[in-house]
């Protein structure tokens, strides 16, 4: 791993900014980090717990996923997402928003889930994973006067909780399956996954060579992107925290670090 690691200094250093990063590798059990327990404002990688959350909900009974929640105009708030533009009154099932959620980065159907199951079930089931320096708030493109405090989160943290979703340890193997499946179909594909070719297989039905569930996150001064990476048989869990780094090339760096990872598990 070290020539992988080298390779990710220089890019944090061509880049500038303060960068929080942890590597872990599911096959070696080698990992790497670099200020992985440094706080960092979550953007919308915090819509990996919620998810978690409601996850949780389903499988307690206290909710079923195929329930529809109708779409009110006052959830609807600007950013990620179709929601927004849609007519009030739509029925959406639970599922369907979490799938928007992730794959969309969706803010209205994040707030209608935050909604759902509540501030402190999000809080518990931080701390049911072990996540004692991430925290969770406050709602999506909100700005209450009374906010307790910022949505946080550590890169080494987001590293342990993608590794326990890896690995089905976290509510049940299927769920741990169905939150995956949401995370591989994410259509943000600006970061991590960026710069890794899509290979077009003559035979229908072919395994793919690589995939990565990750979610994103980003506002201005901040760039996040987190996931799992399968390249061949080779699995690597990834979470690249940036901020302060130039928004209109924070991307393509944290782009360049996945293409690396990518060439790494694909040697």
């Amino acid at each position: 791993m070290r020539n992988l690691t080298e390779r990710i200094r220089r890019i944090m250093e061509a880049a500038g900014g303060t960068w929080g990063i942890s590597l872990h590798d599911l096959d070696t059990n080698e990992t790497w980090e670099f200020n992985a327990h440094e706080l960092f404002y979550s953007a919308s990688v915090i819509k990996i717990p919620i998810m978690i959350a409601v996850f949780a909900a389903s499988h307690r009974k206290e909710i079923s996923l195929s329930n529809c929640l109708p779409l009110k105009r006052e959830d609807m708030v600007g950013g990620s997402g179709v929601l927004q533009h849609m007519t009030p009154g739509t029925q959406i099932t639970i599922y369907d928003l979490i799938t928007l959620m992730i794959i969309q980065s969706d803010n209205t159907a994040t707030n209608i889930l935050i909604d759902l199951v509540g501030t402190e079930a999000i809080q518990q089931s931080l701390k049911e994973m072990g996540l004692e320096k991430s925290k969770f708030y406050h709602k999506m493109m909100t700005q209450d006067a009374n906010r307790e405090g910022l949505n946080e989160i550590t890169a080494h943290e987001m590293t342990n909780m993608l590794k326990e979703l890896a690995t089905g340890k976290i509510i049940s193997v299927h769920a741990c399956e169905q939150m995956i499946d949401r995370m591989k179909k994410q259509q943000v594909r600006n970061s991590l996954p960026a710069n890794i070719p899509e290979l077009d297989e003559p035979v229908i039905g072919t395994l793919k060579q690589w995939e990565i569930a990750n979610k994103t996150g980003n506002i201005s001064g901040v760039r996040h992107d987190v996931g799992i990476f399968y390249v061949g048989k080779r699995t690597l869990i990834a979470s690249i925290l940036s901020r302060g780094v130039d928004d209109l090339k924070s991307a393509a760096y944290i782009g360049k670090m996945g293409f690396e990872i990518y060439h790494f598990l694909n040697q």
